[in-house]
């Protein structure tokens, strides 16, 4: 067995990161002495990397910070506001876990267990907190009864509306026991907890494990449109405290299209969420625990000035570890041995873990004790809610009264990177070999908070939803993508359309083919012979018909311009096609305003909107412009090509069929996450479970869409 008890080298970051050389080289400093490095970091690109703390003088760093962290909550004394994560025994490998426990004990802070039953030598240690989550995995009232607090999982950042996902291969003879369940099986929990669907039964279930227990029960929830109120009712059904898990936090496995598309920045969750609670009155004696990239402690002190009590780190745990941040955790091969199956071939060493750890909380305290020195404040609990320290640079108006700061307004432009990168192109080559959701790991690496947005809807997310709006759980229930168009005369199981005018004629078969198969449909000039109902052509032979120009019972297409509109209304089509390749306009803006226009005028419901362009991505984009009003995409064919990239063709049919039918169970994931059984009904021009972060004021009010935070 290799024993892991040194860091491995950092290797070369080529893609965007949030969890960069720097900031890696950085906790491993704290690790390594113990001792503050530094404060008060500037650069990045998410909202809270564009919030300073206003200083009267250039910062100061000492060995000997003067200020205190120390502070009590439920009964539970802290020497520190700092929680050790949620993450299970399954997707770290057991040394990890008992490692976390053990410094936890050694440092008074806390340590989360996450989902699936309890680790034996984890169990000896006092300073946890049990998990208590949907599919209830190893979990009774002996596991219950151990450490100091229960938390009851709703649901994490990285997958709001789904469950837990410990892929089978990880599951391994040890971690069957602890959970219970088969070895070698998928451990996938259930989205919703099927005996919480309301607030009431909520408030149920907290007093129970209350009554059991006789200890402090939280509730964890992922950082999704109506987070305040979600976290406002929890306080009134009487909880002890809330973990907010904001978008893009670590995780051990998650389909990458809900780690990147749903839910909310921390930030934002959390300023809110201390808003109402102050205005309802219910913030005294209730804790908040803010999750989800908090990579420092300068990360830490604006969270906790925007209104958090404790903040959670996970990643920033495992890095002080050992993690080299290369994203394989679902695997199981992780090379430092930290989220690898448990097969006997390496192992991390657990003095190593300790000292690390150790040192690298030490050190994490002693960096937030020099901002509050240097702030000129005694103790940590003067910080919270001291929005007054705070300002913000570069941030939208909006974006700045949703945290309550003063700042410096800028309204963003919408594009700024590439529309195309490496992390999009291994996604779509994954997705066609498989036909399943893209499965991966760690924290997110999208638009805008990492990668800078290439078109509007990288600055979108959409809902997942929590306690009062449960999730349709799309691993056990059929969600309904189908769409029908020109009032029920065409049939789609998705609404994806592909083009294949001007594709080379064995990429217009396997289009041709595979829809066929799948109920979908090929955008073309002309209808193959024997594909006539999956034909969406010109030649008036298909399924449906389009032209360029005004003709009866033709989808007129029309290029992305917002001067068309006004000409288009109450034409006799059946629809519009809005062509982004041909317009000066962006394609969410158009389709919006021209979904809102047909609503205000009342036609709506006579004509259907076709959003087509070569720059529609993956499947959530696809998603976020049925939220927008459209009733269907037309993609281009050579969204395959970009999937196969350098690699072999193989058998295109087989890989066309894949990419289909994997948008297709993507977008039920979505739909899904976001409580919605049928996706037509349902989702079409339905902007509330849209969000925006940070986008620029004018577009976003073209949009309609609501700001990330904002009630």
């Amino acid at each position: 067995m290799m024993i892991i008890n040194k860091y491995l080298p950092i290797p070369r970051q080529t893609d965007s990161e949030l969890w960069t050389n720097e900031r890696i080289e950085h906790i491993r400093k704290l690790a390594l002495t113990g001792k503050p490095h530094s404060i008060f970091e500037r650069g990045g690109n998410r909202i809270i990397d564009k919030v300073e703390f206003k200083l009267g003088k250039n910062p100061e760093l000492t060995d000997s910070p003067t200020s205190s962290l120390s502070f009590s909550f439920s009964n539970v004394d802290m020497s520190m506001p700092l929680y050790l994560g949620d993450m299970s025994y399954g997707a770290l490998s057991g040394n990890p876990n008992i490692t976390i426990a053990k410094v936890a004990d050694m440092t008074k802070t806390l340590a989360g267990t996450g989902e699936g039953g309890l680790h034996e030598e984890v169990s000896k240690y006092k300073r946890i907190f049990v998990q208590w989550a949907s599919a209830r995995f190893g979990v009774d009232s002996s596991v219950l009864s151990k450490g100091l607090g229960v938390v009851i999982k709703i649901g994490q950042g990285a997958k709001p509306g789904i469950g837990g996902h410990l892929p089978g291969k990880k599951v391994t003879r040890p971690i069957s026991l602890a959970r219970r369940i088969p070895e070698g099986m998928d451990a996938i929990s259930p989205a919703p907890h099927h005996d919480i669907y309301s607030i009431e039964d909520l408030g149920q279930r907290i007093q129970a494990l209350k009554e059991m227990t006789r200890k402090p029960v939280f509730v964890k929830v992922a950082a999704t449109n109506y987070i305040p109120y979600v976290v406002a009712g929890i306080a009134r059904m009487n909880a002890d405290g809330v973990i907010i898990d904001g978008h893009g936090a670590g995780t051990g496995a998650t389909p990458q299209v809900i780690r990147d598309n749903v839910g909310i920045p921390i930030e934002m969750a959390v300023a809110s969420a201390d808003n109402v609670l102050r205005k309802e009155g219910l913030r005294e004696n209730f804790t908040v625990i803010a999750a989800g990239r908090v990579t420092s402690a300068t990360d830490a002190a604006k969270l906790i000035a925007l209104g958090a009590d404790i903040v959670s780190v996970g990643t920033g745990a495992l890095i002080a570890m050992g993690c080299v941040m290369v994203h394989k955790c679902h695997i199981g091969s992780c090379p430092t041995a930290l989220t690898n199956k448990i097969d006997g071939t390496r192992e991390m060493d657990i003095e190593f873990g300790v000292k690390t750890l150790t040192n690298f909380i030490n050190g994490f305290g002693s960096e937030l004790r020099n901002i509050l020195d240097n702030l000129g404040l005694r103790n940590v609990r003067e910080l919270r809610g001291r929005r007054d320290l705070l300002y913000g640079n570069g941030l939208s108006e909006e974006t700045l009264e949703i945290l309550g700061i003063d700042g410096r307004v800028e309204e963003a432009t919408v594009k700024q990177g590439e529309l195309w990168n490496r992390r999009i192109e291994v996604y779509l080559h994954e997705l066609m070999n498989k036909g399943e959701p893209v499965i991966t790991s760690m924290g997110s690496t999208a638009p805008p908070d990492v990668e800078k947005p290439g078109r509007i809807t990288d600055w979108l997310r959409s809902d997942g939803a929590q306690v009062t709006r449960p999730p349709i759980d799309p691993y056990r229930e059929d969600i309904d993508t189908s769409f029908y168009l020109d009032h029920g005369k065409v049939y789609l199981s998705l609404p994806v359309i592909y083009d294949v005018n001007n594709a080379p004629e064995k990429y217009r078969e396997a289009f041709l083919w595979a829809s066929m198969a799948l109920s979908s449909a090929v955008f073309s000039e002309d209808t193959a012979h024997g594909y006539e109902e999956v034909s969406f052509s010109a030649d008036g032979r298909g399924i449906a018909s389009w032209s360029a120009s005004l003709k009866e019972g033709h989808y007129l297409i029309v290029p992305s311009s917002l001067n068309v509109i006004d000409s288009v209304i109450g034409l006799d089509v059946p629809g519009f096609i809005i062509d982004e390749d041909e317009g000066k306009d962006d394609l969410e803006v158009v389709v919006s305003e021209l979904d809102t226009r047909l609503k205000d005028n009342g036609v709506r419901y006579y004509y259907d909107i076709l959003a087509k362009s070569t720059k529609i991505r993956d499947s959530a984009d696809v998603f976020k412009m049925v939220l927008l009003g459209a009733d269907s995409t037309i993609v281009s064919y050579s969204l395959l090509e970009r999937a196969i990239g350098q690699g072999s063709e193989g058998d295109l049919k087989e890989r066309a069929f894949n990419l289909i039918a994997g948008m297709k169970k993507e977008i039920a994931l979505l739909a899904g996450a976001s409580g919605v059984y049928s996706v037509q009904s349902s989702l079409t021009g339905n902007r509330e479970l849209l969000r925006s972060v940070n986008l620029n004021r004018r577009v976003r009010e073209i949009l309609r869409v609501k700001p990330a935070g904002g009630l």
